[in-house]
């Protein structure tokens, strides 16, 4: 379900930082967000069709696809794709186009975090798909829009990471590694591409309660809240505020670049 606060108007909450904009910033934007039909893409969607974009939510349950358009309303196109998948995502790249006639925008946002177990007792498989999802399949995303974004000459990147990527989280080895790759793909996409007019960022949130909390151990949850200084989890809020700034035209001279969302626990 669509978090509360987020929806055609938003709001402000001093303690939660639900700060919101009514303007059309993204007005005429076409925009991908993998991962959208849930958690923080999900909050990152709807607020890029509130502010004016045309939207692609790339996702593999059609379910929720369509549980996700009814809720944002107009202007989200439901798209299904494994982005594991390198076929499927170039598949999904030109559907994405003829539907919406350009990719502006990607956040590439779809992630799984894996078992939490020590490193010397990690399933190989479970390894093995960590690694597709969080780290192959971004690239493979990456990859396949930027042709599109070099042809108009304009394009915004955000990948989300995580500080786990930053500073490793015990009994976590393949999501940290895996986001900590992202880290180093951003950093050099955004050097290759920073004379185009295309920025390429990421971000890196601490814990905030979606889905992807099914997939936790409760002591891996009880231990991430414990190393946040604010004493809480973020929201879906913060984080889409973040990740909507950098997929704005505002962000126009940082490329490559980190940012921390993690209520002070990032270590530098």
């Amino acid at each position: 379900m669509i978090p509360e606060g987020i929806g055609r108007d938003w709001h402000r909450n001093g303690r939660e930082g639900q700060a919101v904009s009514s303007d059309r910033r993204f007005q005429g934007r076409k925009a991908i967000v993998t991962g959208g039909a849930s958690g923080i893409g999900l909050g990152v969607a709807t607020r890029l069709v509130s502010e004016g974009a045309q939207v692609a939510i790339w996702d593999m349950s059609p379910g929720a696809l369509a549980k996700a358009r009814d809720m944002i309303g107009g202007g989200v196109t439901g798209v299904r794709v494994d982005i594991t998948d390198p076929d499927a995502v170039q598949a999904a790249q030109e559907e994405t186009l003829s539907a919406l006639g350009g990719i502006d925008i990607l956040v590439a946002s779809a992630g799984i975090t894996g078992p939490n177990t020590t490193t010397w007792e990690y399933p190989i498989d479970a390894w093995r798909k960590v690694v597709d999802v969080n780290l192959n399949g971004l690239f493979y995303c990456n990859r396949a829009v930027v042709p599109s974004m070099l042809s108009g000459a304009y394009g915004r990147i955000v990948n989300v990471a995580s500080i786990a990527g930053k500073e490793g989280n015990p009994n976590a080895s393949a999501y940290s590694a895996s986001k900590a790759a992202v880290i180093g793909l951003t950093k050099s996409l955004g050097k290759e591409l920073a004379k185009n007019n295309i920025t390429v960022n990421c971000v890196t949130p601490a814990a905030v309660r979606t889905p992807i909390f099914d997939q936790m151990s409760q002591p891996h949850i009880d231990y991430m809240l414990s190393k946040i200084p604010m004493g809480r989890f973020g929201t879906i809020e913060e984080v889409a505020a973040l990740i909507c700034w950098l997929a704005s035209e505002e962000c126009s001279f940082t490329t490559g670049g980190v940012f921390d969302v993690s209520g002070g626990r990032a270590t530098y």
